[in-house]
Parts: C-alpha cells; sequence; structure tokens
C-alpha cells in the first residue's frame, strides 16, 4: 500500500451528504469461494460455526479509527452511515459493517501490518449471507446519489455476475512451505518466560501471555479463497475471518474462541483458556482431556479468565457462567466455560468488545500490569492478531471472535501467530512445546500436500 493509500483507508469517514440504500434477493445456492475469488477486495469473510456465513467484496463504505477514542469514534461514524438506511430484504441479509481491530490502540499500519489500521470496517458493496433460511445476495451504495432504482440496477447486474460463477471451484494445491523462521527463537523465547515469572514470583502480576510470530516463505502465491475453503473444511467447528483491506496481505484464521455475541438484550460469550494436544486414540484423547479437568494450574488459569470476563460484563446487567468442560478442537483441546448476559439498557456490541478486550487470555491479569510486561518483553508487533473480529449492525447488534490460531497471507509469504499464558508455576519448555500446535491451522493449509 502506498503512503496515500494508507492515509486515505485510517482516516475513513462517513460523508456529510450520502445515504445508505441496500437490496436484497434470494439466490440458489453458489460457491462462496467462487464468488470471493472473482470479486476485488477490499474483501471481508465471516462465518460462526454451524450459524451465519458472509462474504463480500467492495465496499460501499468504510469507517476507521486509531486511539484510545477509536470505540467511540466507530460506533459515532457508524451510526451516521446507518441514520436513516433504506434497506429491502430480509433481516439476515441486512447491511452489515466486517472487520477488526489492532490489539494495542496505538497500532500503526507497517511491516506484515501494513495495510491494517488501529481499527477499521468495510460495509460491503456487495455481499453474499447464508443463514438457516437460505442465501441472499445484497447490493449496497452509499453516497450522494444513492437511490432505490440504481441499487435495484445494480442487484441485477451482481445477480448475472452470480449466475456466471461455477457452482463448485476447482480447488487447487497448497502454496508449499519454502522455509520457516520464529521471529523469537527458542532460547529467546525461554529467557522471556523465564522473566516472566520471575516477575509473577516478585508479585503484582498474575499472568502474562506472551506471543511470537514465525515467518513463512512459501514455495507459490497463496490462493486466500482456497485457503479459507481449507480450513472450513478442516475446522468446521471453529469461527474463520478473512480480513483484505486494499490488496495483497490478508489477515485470515479459524480461531475457536468467542469474544462476545449481542442479539438485542441477550449477550454470550466465552473463557477459553489452557491447552492440551488431540490424542492419536481415544483413550489418549480421554486421557489429555483429564489432564485438562484435573491439572490446577489449568483450572486455576481458566478460572481467572471466566471470573474476570464474569466481573466485566456485570456492569451491563445479570451474568451467568455454565458449567466448566472440555473444548474439543481438530489438533487441541481447551478447557471452556459458557457466559451469558442480559443486558439492563441498550449498549452497543462494540461497547462490550471494548470492555472485554483484551481477556485475560490472551493479555493477563492483573490488566495494566500484564499489557506493561508484554511490551516490555515481545519483541514484534502483534497488529490485529489476538484482536477482535467479527461485524456488527444497524441495531448495535453483533458477533466477535478473539483472531488467534490467525496469520497475515500475501503472496509467497505468511506471518504466523501463536502466544500462550505465562504464570508462576509455568515450564519455559513445555510453553515452546505448546506453541507449536497453535500454528497448524494454518500452517497445514499452507505447506504441500505431498
Amino acid at each position: 500500500m502506498t503512503p496515500p493509500e494508507r492515509e486515505a483507508l485510517a482516516s475513513a469517514r462517513p460523508a456529510a451528504d450520502a445515504a445508505l440504500v441496500s437490496r436484497s434477493r434470494e439466490v440458489s445456492d453458489v460457491s462462496f469461494r467462487a464468488f470471493l475469488a472473482a470479486r476485488d477486495p477490499p474483501r471481508v469473510h465471516w462465518a460462526s460455526p454451524g450459524g451465519l456465513e458472509l462474504v463480500a467484496g467492495g465496499a460501499a463504505t468504510r469507517v476507521a479509527a486509531g486511539g484510545p477514542d477509536r470505540f467511540a469514534s466507530l460506533r459515532t461514524d457508524a451510526a451516521a452511515v446507518f441514520e436513516g438506511a433504506d434497506h429491502a430484504g430480509p433481516p439476515g441479509a441486512r447491511p452489515r459493517m466486517l472487520g477488526g481491530l489492532s490489539f494495542e490502540p496505538d497500532h500503526e499500519p507497517g511491516g506484515s501490518w501494513g495495510s491494517f489500521p488501529a481499527a477499521l470496517f468495510v460495509l460491503p458493496a456487495v455481499q453474499l449471507t447464508r443463514t438457516d433460511d437460505g442465501t441472499w445476495l445484497t447490493v449496497a451504495r452509499y453516497d450522494g446519489d444513492a437511490t432505490p432504482a440504481a441499487v435495484e440496477a445494480a442487484l441485477d447486474d451482481a445477480a448475472a455476475a452470480l449466475e456466471s460463477l461455477p457452482m463448485m471451484r476447482p480447488s487447487g494445491g497448497n502454496p508449499g512451505v519454502r522455509g520457516t523462521r520464529w521471529r523469537t527463537p527458542k532460547d529467546e523465547w525461554t529467557d522471556q518466560v523465564e522473566d516472566v515469572i520471575e516477575r509473577i514470583r516478585a508479585g503484582g502480576l498474575s499472568k502474562a501471555v506472551l506471543a511470537t510470530a514465525l515467518d513463512v516463505d512459501l514455495a507459490t502465491e497463496a490462493d486466500v479463497p482456497d485457503v479459507l475453503e481449507r480450513l472450513r473444511r478442516t475446522y468446521p467447528e471453529c469461527y474463520r475471518f478473512l480480513v483484505q483491506p486494499i490488496g495483497g496481505d490478508a489477515f485470515v484464521g479459524a480461531p475457536p474462541e468467542r469474544l462476545v455475541k449481542r442479539s438485542g438484550d441477550a449477550v454470550r460469550t466465552e473463557a477459553l483458556a489452557g491447552s492440551m494436544p488431540r490424542g492419536d486414540a481415544p483413550e489418549a484423547d480421554a486421557s489429555h482431556a483429564r489432564s485438562l479437568l484435573e491439572s490446577a494450574k489449568i483450572r486455576h488459569e481458566q478460572g481467572l479468565v471466566a471470573d474476570t470476563i464474569a466481573a466485566q460484563l456485570s456492569a451491563f446487567g445479570a451474568v451467568r457462567e455454565g458449567e466448566r468442560g472440555v473444548r474439543k478442537l481438530t489438533n487441541i483441546q481447551h478447557l471452556h466455560t459458557p457466559i451469558e448476559a442480559t443486558l439492563e439498557d441498550d449498549v452497543h456490541v462494540l461497547t462490550l468488545v471494548e470492555a472485554l478486550h483484551p481477556t485475560p487470555a490472551v493479555g493477563g491479569l492483573p490488566l495494566a500490569e500484564a499489557l506493561a510486561t508484554i511490551r516490555g518483553t515481545e519483541s514484534f508487533d502483534r497488529g490485529w492478531y489476538a484482536s477482535p473480529v467479527g461485524w456488527f449492525d444497524a441495531d448495535g447488534d453483533g458477533e466477535f471472535a478473539v483472531g488467534i490460531r490467525s496469520g497475515v497471507v500475501g503472496g509467497t509469504h505468511a506471518t504466523l501467530f501463536a502466544g500462550n499464558g505465562i504464570v508462576g508455576d509455568s515450564d519455559p519448555d513445555d510453553e515452546w512445546e505448546e506453541l507449536q500446535p497453535k500454528v497448524r491451522p494454518l500452517m497445514d493449509e499452507l505447506a504441500s500436500d505431498e
């Protein structure tokens, strides 16, 4: 991205004389992968496990923000875009803002994150929505000349283009991996972990989540729609997302963890912490699950996460914690507690995101001390890693996942991210080994099948 493009993206704001007009129609089932591959950036994708799936290309408009007031700025600008919106179509196909935010509010685009400001959401120009009720095509325009007739004509054009797409898009092979390099080598990582353990034992800090990045050189250029399709097949129980702001690099992942979902006055979230591998046989798998449930260290770590999330949500309404159990994923399993709340007032989902991010599962406790430790220890830019990624609508409803099991992919290079929660009795070598399966979701889809 050129400096003028970066500046324009980071300062995206609603226009004073613009209006939002959108139209939807039901379409027969279509290959979301083929649709995504045929659209120009910005491209976005969102899928929740067993639920809503969105894929979109182009932008009717964008909103971006940075600094400590970025959430308030996003809410204000989005409200201006949605005000007086004219939408004809089912609620499931309504216009939504899709995007995410960086881990730190003062993030500046650069390096792997050159196309990613501190907060960016796209209201798509053309969008496919799949729900339990069917598949819908939506076209939106946001400008001073937007009229229902013009948008209907654009919807006709988009539908015709959709009909020309193949029902099934042949999947190319994985790009293959030429080489990898941890930005924090093992000896440096274990030194960092030992330093954090000393800080915890000295008092004032209970947990800090340290992360690192794996640079991957690819043998051929990665096809992002193909990567997403392989993630869908391998990790159907996870969220899946793509944010490609302008072209080139795309942030993509298959996180297991919901940050928060708001639907009216109902709020759902969860505490996910501690990990064990899956076993090769049922007996081994069950043994790993028992280890999660019986480990005093993991139960303590996960309990801290659950208690903190519940306390943060209690400011907005009555909170209920579900039964602690094990969440089993394709190659890893975690200790998990579902958490729900009933809102007392009309609270925008971005307000809930602001209250919860970063959770102890990706930051630490106490939060201020943990963040200071992370800033003083990590030697790379987290960018959007471990940050909120998701969508919201005109009513303030929405859903966000935590952007882990993720990476930036573009051309013949990828940067994959992983992190671990460090507590007082952590073992540095064990923590290093625990990092390895956390890059597998993307690494397996990039490495050659041979």
